[in-house]
């Protein structure tokens, strides 16, 4: 299968650093319009939709490969090599930052950094660890968009992007996904548990986060950030689980002090800092 078509992988700009940012759920790549366009001057930008959403290929989906966030990694692996990409600056959102994750702990050699916007490895509690879940209300989450994705949608919008200026088209943007398709991403999402996958990653790791997310709560960047040896912790004062959309600047500032510092080589070895900005 043609991989450019089939994740509608878009190349821009040209550079010696190659960032890829990958969308989170209900989203597609132009959910990066206000961050990616910034790093296109000097960089190559690589974006891309997940299978079944944007203006992918969704007759490439398939259930079994799918049924986990690996297979998603695998597409991300795919448009690396397709691409001939080496040394990638690697940006997920969300869920895309554990798909990120998979991907650089199963091919280390094709990323120079990991760049973490909200990420969760685990949505539901567990003993001592605070996801932000309890176990049944992810259920009874699922089940709610099983039963009307539109429902859902609204549900949700708020909790996911704080300004109302963009919940309306992130509402839209996941009733264009395919109801069956949208009903299986999410609990590869919101049931995984990727905490161990996280202890293994050794790529040099910047992890985004908001001061006020339901999603993702404070206690998951904190368990995130001392899992994952050396890796930085920025907290923005934001509110909801976009700051791409809804403090962009500040989302440009920390890849960029991250990637222009040239954090992740040899020459410039990471520290674990944490600030807020």
């Amino acid at each position: 299968m043609d991989i450019q078509h089939r994740n509608n992988v878009v190349l821009q700009g040209e550079g010696e650093e190659t960032l890829m940012f990958a969308h989170g759920f209900g989203c597609d790549q132009s959910m990066w319009r206000l961050v990616a366009p910034h790093f296109a001057g000097e960089a190559k930008v690589v974006l891309f939709d997940h299978v079944g959403a944007g203006d992918s290929d969704a007759s490439a989906y398939d259930r079994t490969k799918y049924a986990g966030l690996a297979g998603y990694a695998q597409d991300v692996i795919d448009i690396c090599e397709s691409q001939s990409l080496a040394d990638v600056s690697f940006v997920g959102h969300s869920v895309s930052a554990m798909i990120g994750v998979l991907a650089a702990v199963r091919r280390p050699d094709l990323f120079a950094r990991l760049i973490l916007i909200c990420p969760s490895p685990r949505y539901a509690n567990d003993e001592a660890y605070v996801g932000g879940f309890a176990e049944q209300d992810l259920e009874d989450l699922l089940d709610l968009l099983a039963k009307n994705q539109l429902d859902w949608s609204q549900m949700l919008a708020p909790v996911v992007v704080a300004d109302d200026n963009f919940q309306a088209e992130w509402r839209a943007s996941v009733c264009r996904i395919d109801p069956a398709i949208a009903q299986e991403f999410a609990r590869a999402t919101f049931l995984s548990d990727h905490r161990q996958d996280c202890r293994a990653v050794t790529t040099p790791t910047l992890l985004i986060e908001c001061s006020d997310d339901a999603l993702a709560p404070p206690e998951v960047g904190a368990f995130l950030n001392t899992t994952i040896v050396g890796s930085r912790r920025v907290v923005l004062q934001a509110v909801g689980h976009s700051p791409h959309l809804t403090a962009p600047s500040g989302v440009i500032a920390a890849i960029a002090e991250f990637v222009g510092r040239g954090e992740g080589r040899a020459e410039a070895p990471l520290t674990v800092a944490s600030h807020v900005a």
